[in-house]
């Protein structure tokens, strides 16, 4: 419990009263700036190897984002002390998003009052005020266990090729970045040496699926299963329909428009090809690759684009404008052209507040995606295509990139100034959506008049 003098300090430092999703924002700026000065330290990179001040920030955004996009090529320029600085900032960045607006509150020793509990179930994407802390304790279980077994399985694959301490490290690194959405990868070339291997393939496809249909999900399932509920939510059903018609259409557009491409799918069997183009279709969300993504028809990276800016579910690992929001936007298209007034699923009504949010989370993201690529486009001298892609993988915050002919992310190719962008993009797609919706659940303000309506002719 923290004392009142504790508290006088806090208050005279900040200097006003912080909502809880700007705390987690500020501690995730401030854990970054701890990460960057970690692996900025000598041996944290092998001799001979500079990381600057930018490449250093840039490296630590991406984990405590969990996005995957490099600048430095992991494997090679840091040391195994680096490697873990890596893992560690991604395992804070990913569970840390879900726990650290709760355990603030805590700290502060305040009672979670209504505003409080509002505000707080928007920072963690939860559909209730009730046991919240049921719920993180929940999510710490699910994560580490999740993780645990990932490991087993990918530790025992890779004891294959490596000595057992090896394969542990490899097993637990590409467990956690996969769970977490990261992206990250101990190979040079992402996951390309593993392309038709079965075990790699599963295993890193399920567990970025786990982490990316989010916590509510499992919340609803457990509590069916422990009969506290007798149906799934609407919520549930819908993250699980769209989430499947994503990765089942993703899968079908990839393997369509690169069947025949010569430089990745044509010399391949159609086994391969399926396989391929599911993990892709799956790692929408996390920015691993099974094959170089450059080599990709223009039709294909823009599939990959949108399916990046959709990205995964509320409260999970991914980032995006998320499934259900995306999901409500087309079932207000199909309403609208039905001349139905309500928008409805799964006999059930989308509230019309919800669906505003929908909207505007969508615009929001779309502006945001086409303003920061006409900036770069105006100051970086590469195709506006690969611009695109670099800013909708860093807002998704996904990792996927086009590369920069070697080993590192596209971001290797811009000036200071445009890494500074993207690492911009990166905060503003994992943090944005929660600042945002923390102003949704401010108090309104009610007019004790309405203006009459006005006739406005679209279409």
């Amino acid at each position: 419990m923290t004392t009142g003098f504790g508290k006088l300090l806090i208050a005279r430092f900040m200097g006003i009263r912080l909502l809880p999703g700007q705390i987690v924002a500020l501690a995730a700026i401030a854990l970054i700036v701890l990460g960057a000065g970690l692996l900025m330290l000598p041996f944290s990179t092998p001799p001979g190897t500079h990381l600057g001040i930018v490449d250093a920030l840039f490296t630590a955004t991406s984990a405590v984002c969990v996005t995957g996009l490099i600048v430095m090529d992991t494997p090679h320029d840091f040391t195994l002390f680096g490697q873990w600085i890596i893992l560690f900032l991604i395992q804070i960045g990913g569970l840390g998003y879900a726990l650290m607006a709760t355990l603030i509150l805590l700290v502060l020793g305040r009672r979670l009052g209504l505003r409080d509990r509002m505000m707080l179930t928007e920072t963690l994407n939860t559909l209730d005020m009730q046991g919240l802390v049921r719920y993180v304790k929940m999510i710490t279980v699910i994560t580490f266990t999740v993780e645990g077994i990932g490991a087993l399985m990918l530790t025992g694959r890779f004891a294959h090729e490596y000595a057992w301490g090896t394969a542990v490290y490899y097993g637990i690194f590409h467990s956690v970045s996969a769970f977490n959405n990261a992206g990250f990868a101990l190979f040079s070339d992402s996951l390309m040496p593993f392309q038709t291997d079965w075990t790699i393939n599963l295993t890193i496809t399920t567990l970025i699926i786990l982490g990316s249909i989010g916590f509510l999900v499992f919340d609803d399932l457990l509590d069916n299963y422990h009969r506290r509920r007798f149906r799934m939510r609407t919520h549930t059903k819908l993250v699980v329909v769209t989430s499947l018609i994503l990765i089942l259409g993703g899968t079908l557009g990839i393997l369509i428009l690169e069947w025949n491409n010569p430089n990745t799918f044509q010399a391949l069997s159609i086994g391969e090809k399926i396989t391929i183009s599911y993990f892709q279709s799956v790692s929408r969300t996390a920015g691993f690759t099974t094959i170089d993504v450059g080599d990709m028809r223009d039709a294909t990276l823009y599939t990959l684009l949108l399916l990046m800016a959709i990205g995964g579910s509320p409260g999970s690992m991914s980032g995006g404008i998320k499934t259900t929001t995306i999901a409500i936007v087309f079932l207000t298209v199909w309403s609208t052209l039905r001349r139905n007034s309500d928008v409805e699923v799964f006999h059930r009504r989308i509230p019309d507040g919800l669906v505003l949010q929908a909207l505007c989370l969508t615009m929001l993201a779309i502006a945001l995606i086409t303003g920061m690529t006409l900036l770069l486009s105006s100051t970086e001298s590469q195709p506006f295509l690969s611009l695109m892609f670099e800013v909708t993988s860093a807002m998704g915050i996904v990792g996927m990139s086009l590369g920069d002919g070697e080993t590192r992310s596209f971001s290797a190719l811009l000036t200071d100034f445009g890494k500074v962008m993207i690492m911009l993009s990166m905060l503003l797609g994992r943090f944005g959506p929660l600042l945002i919706g923390l102003f949704a659940v401010k108090t309104s303000v009610h007019k004790p008049y309405r203006y009459a309506k006005g006739r406005v002719v679209i279409g």
